[in-house]
């Protein structure tokens, strides 16, 4: 028996799985101190009532057999994918219909799974940094070539670096020496780690460089409900001719609490084909309904909670606790003299590292000094080295107490 090849170039742990490790091996030598952990984007607010109600009808609904609930449709339920397609879609002028709307048990997976419905030569282009989950996917699937240990990068993969230069935000692919072009541009806005969002003139011209070279773009919207700029798109399809280059992922765990409850969905346009002609979309239904039995009834019942006037409502309350913390780290580390960017449209703050630590330096130093954990740069991407990224999903108690800790080091 052999193990797959591809998987032995990540032998090590997933990033947060690392940190993880480190914190509980700190907390063991160290249990009378109390960490802060400001690493993990993991919400720490309740499920709010409008939601949590929804949970509990659908749930008695399953005790009687006029009403119960087996295995749910492929796509998901008519009741949620409506929901989506007027809430999320044509109430910004996006012409998104039901059934190009896949409901899945959330957006990492389907980051991970989209690219196997592509050809396994594809070339990808990936903002640096960015969610590492992009580029260890197609790692495993063998299509990123060998690690250049000296840049710190694979060989067939297209890296767009987001730097201060730029304002952390990636710029459309330019030919390179070896004259590559991507097949597939993974791009995530507003961005995970950085906390920059694209404008609609930024993503515009992705979608016209897509669709001029023939390649696909996967979208990530986790983030969208945190956006509060005007200029700042909440889809890729409102721009024009996204129909025909782009697929996009959502989530309810970071705008609804979902992460532990789970639930998130996926956009295949029928307009997306393939050079012969042949539809994503078919290829990723036929994907979605041999390696996925649905999202369960119970959380795609509460699902379609979050659209109600109510549940809006509670959700914009969710949103606006997170960006009280960012705004609350934000200010108090510019205040503290480091530099920062992020936390305007997006629940993360991007930290330069002081004194010219390197990202993990910084961490060991930050959990050593302050008891606070974040995440290191350098876990998202080359061009992540020399920062660091905090998140604002604590409790408003422990991020004002982080800052203090952070001001005092």
């Amino acid at each position: 028996m052999k193990a797959n090849p591809h998987y032995l170039d990540l032998r090590g742990s997933y990033l947060f799985s690392t940190i993880g490790k480190k914190v509980a091996a700190y907390q063991k030598e160290n249990p009378d101190k109390t960490i802060i952990r400001l690493g993990i984007g993991d919400v720490t607010q309740p499920l709010t009532p409008t939601i949590i109600e929804a949970l509990h009808m659908a749930t008695d609904e399953m005790a009687h057999a006029e009403t119960f609930r087996g295995y749910a449709p492929d796509l998901g339920y008519d009741f949620l994918r409506n929901a989506i397609a007027e809430n999320d879609y044509m109430k910004r002028g996006c012409d998104i219909a039901p059934d190009e709307i896949f409901v899945s048990d959330g957006a990492k997976s389907d980051s991970g799974n989209i690219q196997e419905i592509f050809a396994e030569d594809s070339v990808i282009a990936v903002a640096d940094p960015v969610y590492p989950v992009y580029v260890d996917t197609n790692i495993m699937s063998g299509r990123c070539g060998s690690f250049d240990e000296s840049k710190e990068q694979w060989s067939k993969v297209i890296y767009m670096p987001c730097t201060a230069e730029n304002g952390f935000s990636p710029q459309v692919p330019s030919e390179d020496a070896s004259g590559k072009t991507p097949d597939l541009i993974y791009l995530c806005s507003p961005n995970n780690p950085t906390g920059s969002a694209l404008t609609r003139e930024q993503l515009q011209k992705f979608v016209d460089y897509a669709n001029a070279h023939h390649s696909v773009i996967i979208y990530d919207a986790a983030y969208e409900a945190y956006i509060s700029e005007p200029d700042i798109p909440h889809s890729i399809y409102e721009c024009k001719g996204a129909r025909t280059c782009a697929i996009e992922l959502h989530s309810f765990s970071k705008n609804a609490g979902f992460t532990g409850v789970r639930l998130g969905y996926t956009v295949v346009p029928y307009d997306l084909v393939d050079e012969n002609g042949v539809q994503m979309r078919t290829l990723w239904a036929r994907r979605h309904g041999t390696k996925f039995n649905g999202a369960p009834y119970i959380q795609q019942r509460a699902g379609e909670a979050v659209y109600s006037p109510e549940g809006q409502k509670e959700v914009q309350g969710l949103v606006s606790y997170y960006m009280e913390n960012a705004k609350m780290i934000l200010e108090g580390l510019r205040d503290a003299g480091f530099t920062v960017s992020g936390g305007i449209n997006a629940p993360y703050i991007w930290l330069k590292t002081p004194d010219g630590m390197t990202s993990w330096e910084f961490f060991d130093y930050l959990l050593d000094k302050a008891n606070v954990v974040g995440t290191p740069g350098s876990g998202f991407g080359p061009s992540g080295e020399g920062y660091f990224r905090l998140t604002a999903f604590g409790s408003h108690a422990n991020t004002k107490a982080a800052i203090e800790r952070i001001k005092g080091l």
